[in-house]
């Protein structure tokens, strides 16, 4: 694919690359829907990015301390996948392999 235009591309609110049209990606609501968040703001990641992020935390934990982007690139497995991915192609994606709870 191409990279043309690549300086007006959105980049992920989680890892900081840029999202290139093609590539998988979604929108995530800060505070979850199901906990006040429906209608609220949300924020464009790539979809493992996305993926991660409900693998790693739960929604009472998202709406409770981890409503703003910079408190996800906080948490501590968050921060490693972080370095992790961008080590990669901003059209990455893996399948995340079920839900991974972190071990508390």
């Amino acid at each position: 694919m191409s990279d043309e235009g690549q300086d007006n591309w959105p980049v992920c609110a989680l890892c900081g690359r840029v999202v290139p049209p093609w590539a998988k990606q979604s929108l995530h609501h800060l505070v979850p829907k199901l906990r006040g968040g429906k209608g609220g703001e949300t924020v464009l990641l790539h979809q493992i990015c996305h993926n991660e992020i409900h693998a790693t935390l739960t929604e009472a934990e998202l709406a409770r301390s981890y409503a703003t982007p910079e408190a996800l690139r906080a948490h501590p497995r968050l921060a490693k996948f972080i370095a992790w991915v961008g080590k990669r192609p901003p059209d990455f994606h893996s399948k995340t392999p079920g839900k991974r709870r972190a071990r508390r």
